[in-house]
């Protein structure tokens, strides 16, 4: 882990957010948040851990959204991408995160699989929710879906999938969001950019990579990319720009 995020910074990146899938995982999230000044974290159980999962662990969830490098409620979101999906207990606990994060006044990071439209039709309803906005992370849906998206107050972030000319349509969805709402990521340990084909695992690393696609997509400098993508985070996750965590 050392290794980890020495690296990450000696790449120019400087801001690290690991994620949570469950109560255990934002737990680990938080600890690793601790030890290191860079790494903030999300808390949230996943649509595809919910077998494992109770409504009692939203508490430890509450509590730890609490702290001062907790960012956001997430991942939650829908999954429908295995055919023994439990769409109707997913449904529950998007609801009910979505209630705890406008409780708490913090976003909220989507997770969206194979759902696209129901993803869109739930946020649509409850719209009143989502004041603090919210992020789509690894977008891949329709281009032509992102204004619907938009008009909610989302965010979309990008990660190695979108590196390859071979893919279409993520490409294409950074040409259809505007620069002031997208935002990089890895999704480690998956999802490798180009460079790194078929290597395991992926990390943080990899930002420099997908932000200067990113620039060549918008026809824009690397820098202001960069710079776009700080100011985008920062604004949408404040706790990154003002923690009020000393170490």
């Amino acid at each position: 882990m050392d290794d980890l995020v020495r690296n990450c910074i000696k790449d120019g990146v400087d801001r690290i957010v690991t994620v949570g899938y469950d109560l255990p995982s934002s737990e680990e999230c938080r600890q690793i948040s601790e030890w290191y000044k860079e790494v903030y974290f999300c808390a949230g159980l996943h649509p595809t851990e919910l077998s494992h999962c109770t409504f009692a662990d939203l508490a430890g969830i509450e509590k730890l959204c609490a702290h001062p490098k907790c960012i956001a409620v997430g991942e939650i979101g829908f999954d429908y991408h295995y055919p023994d999906t439990d769409k109707a207990r997913q449904r529950q606990f998007f609801k009910a995160q979505l209630e705890l994060a406008e409780k708490l006044g913090l976003p909220v990071q989507i997770h969206s699989r194979d759902c696209a439209e129901d993803t869109l039709n739930f946020l649509r309803e409850n719209r009143a929710l989502l004041k603090r906005g919210f992020l789509l992370h690894c977008y891949s849906y329709s281009p032509e879906m992102v204004p619907d998206f938009l008009e909610l107050g989302a965010y979309f972030s990008f990660g190695g999938t979108s590196t390859y000319r071979r893919s279409k349509k993520p490409r294409r969805a950074i040409q259809a969001v505007p620069v002031d709402r997208l935002l990089t990521e890895t999704d480690s340990p998956y999802l490798s950019p180009s460079s790194l084909y078929g290597q395991f695992p992926n990390t943080p690393g990899s930002i420099p990579e997908i932000t200067r696609n990113m620039a060549e997509i918008k026809g824009v400098g690397e820098m202001e990319m960069c710079y776009a993508v700080r100011d985008n985070a920062e604004r949408l996750f404040p706790k990154l720009k003002h923690s009020g965590f000393e170490q």
